[in-house]
């Protein structure tokens, strides 16, 4: 027979609630994996190899400036918080053989202002493919229909030139703008598309600092930022309530 005091007690109790940046990295895991990637993981606390030499970044090249880098002493280990979360393409690619499809979720760190888009300690996403024959056509469909799923509905995606210097070619990747869709309003600017993150093809120095041959072999990369993404499926106007503690925002999920 239960007891009506423990049913009362159970019924008084409030449940847990997952937090966004939660949801949405579940969410971009179930996505990819349909698709065929696996999801690899690696260490925060990076060399500087892994995070800038083996991925194209020269000594002298302004992400290793003390501004835009955390670096942990002593300095004689050159160890450092990492920036991105491409050190894990890196460490993968070392181990692994292609065919290659990964996406790599987790935390990066960069000594930057704090605003309400902006944040030293942030979620990214990146994601890498790597066989015969691939193309910037495949990256094209490939972020096009991980935006539809995400936000579910349909979503194009279009590039622009950029420089990476772990990429050859580089681009900016747009995506239709989720509130008008493509017609113009406030939140774009009136231009129909949302700047959402980086991408290109994999840099030959890259895919031969992991033994690659680029020669046979030929792939893509992008990230993204995983607390951008859950701004716009969720409407959320400011980057810094995801770590603000305030169960006023957990609480509506």
């Amino acid at each position: 027979m239960k007891n009506p005091e423990n049913d009362t007690e159970e019924s008084n109790t409030q449940k847990g609630h997952l937090h966004p940046l939660s949801l949405i990295i579940a969410d971009i895991g179930k996505i990819f994996s349909e698709m065929g990637f696996d999801i690899a993981k690696g260490p925060e606390i990076e060399t500087e190899y892994y995070n800038f030499d083996a991925l194209n970044v020269p000594k002298d090249h302004p992400a290793r400036d003390m501004w835009d880098t955390f670096w942990i002493k002593p300095q004689k280990d050159r160890k450092l918080l990492r920036a991105h979360t491409s050190p894990v393409q890196v460490r993968y690619m070392e181990t692994h053989k292609p065919p290659i499809r990964i996406v790599a979720p987790g935390k990066c760190y960069r000594h930057e202002a704090t605003d309400a888009t902006h944040d030293a300690e942030f979620y990214q996403i990146e994601a890498l493919m790597i066989d015969k024959d691939i193309t910037m056509g495949n990256l094209i469909w490939i972020t096009g229909e991980f935006f539809s799923k995400l936000l579910g509905k349909e979503t194009k995606t279009r590039l622009r030139p950029s420089y990476f210097p772990f990429v050859e070619p580089g681009a900016e990747i747009d995506m239709t703008c989720f509130k008008c869709g493509g017609k113009g309003c406030t939140t774009c600017k009136q231009a129909g598309w949302i700047e959402i993150g980086g991408a290109g093809m994999v840099h030959p120095n890259v895919l031969l600092s992991v033994g690659i041959n680029p020669n046979e072999y030929q792939g893509f990369a992008f990230g993204f930022g995983i607390g951008r993404l859950t701004q716009i499926k969720y409407g959320i106007n400011d980057n810094r309530l995801f770590h603000s503690g305030d169960l006023r925002l957990t609480n509506q999920f």
